[in-house]
């Protein structure tokens, strides 16, 4: 891999893990166009996905320490309500990823399955971008039921496969089972750090990265550039969830999904 494909991937990576259009999809694009074997990047996947981690870090960095110091008062109180939903959403994709590994990892080889999630993707931010009344739950806390949690967990499992974006399904859920827009997106993106970390120290522990090789280079430059983008990009979603502007994204999901779908026919 050469320093400006490294470049480009690290790019689309930190813009697409937040902005509702498929980070998994853009990526298997990317390598597509640019002539990159996926087999041989895997280093180098680990090192953009710790990269938004980071920049998730940085943009919540108040939210995280306060959770992090109600957590560590042992008692019931708000933050450990909110850490304990987040582990609520984990559920779907801890079963995913447990049971379903080998089949959603097949999907990656499949331009044609990206092309049409990412058409669903672009459904799903169309309904949510229109969802306007807000019911409140019983017992909720935080601007979020253990139901809600749930559920939006759910639409993170789902979203594992390719081309279905897992900002934009994660966000849409929470809209569409009556979630408020400030709340589903800071949960969105915190609930996401525990699974991404966990994937990546299992595929190092486990040995699948040994036969990948990356040069420092392209590993640096696609780390920072994915770091960097993923800050602006983390920070743009956010506020673009509190206003109700996603059904550009649709549009943009929509013509890109058509566009694979029509490129693999002919």
């Amino acid at each position: 891999m050469e320093w400006f494909q490294a470049l480009i991937l690290g790019l689309l990576q930190g813009l697409t893990e937040f902005l509702p259009v498929s980070s998994s999809g853009h990526l298997m694009i990317g390598r597509e166009l640019l002539g990159i074997d996926a087999p041989e990047d895997l280093v180098f996947e680990t090192a953009v996905h710790a990269a938004t981690v980071l920049s998730t870090i940085v943009v919540f960095r108040r939210q995280i320490w306060n959770l992090l110091k109600g957590l560590f008062k042992f008692k019931y109180n708000d933050e450990t309500d909110y850490i304990l939903k987040i582990c609520v959403s984990m559920i779907p994709v801890f079963v995913v990823g447990m049971f379903f590994k080998d089949f959603v990892e097949g999907l990656f080889s499949s331009l044609t399955v990206v092309g049409i999630a990412l058409i669903v993707t672009a459904v799903l931010l169309f309904f949510s971008d229109r969802k306007r009344s807000v019911r409140t739950e019983s017992g909720e806390r935080n601007g979020i039921s253990y139901k809600q949690a749930f559920i939006v967990g759910l639409g993170q499992a789902v979203a594992v496969v390719p081309g279905l974006s897992r900002s934009g399904t994660t966000i849409s859920t929470g809209l569409l089972c009556g979630v408020k827009r400030e709340v589903v997106a800071q949960f969105s993106f915190l609930m996401v750090l525990v699974p991404i970390l966990g994937e990546s120290f299992l595929d190092i522990v486990g040995g699948e990265m040994s036969s990948a090789s990356v040069g420092a280079l392209p590993l640096a430059v696609g780390f920072a550039a994915a770091f960097i983008s993923g800050l602006f990009a983390c920070k743009v979603m956010i506020a673009l969830v509190k206003k109700a502007k996603l059904q550009w994204f649709a549009l943009y999901c929509a013509l890109v999904g058509l566009a694979v779908i029509l490129s693999r026919i002919f």
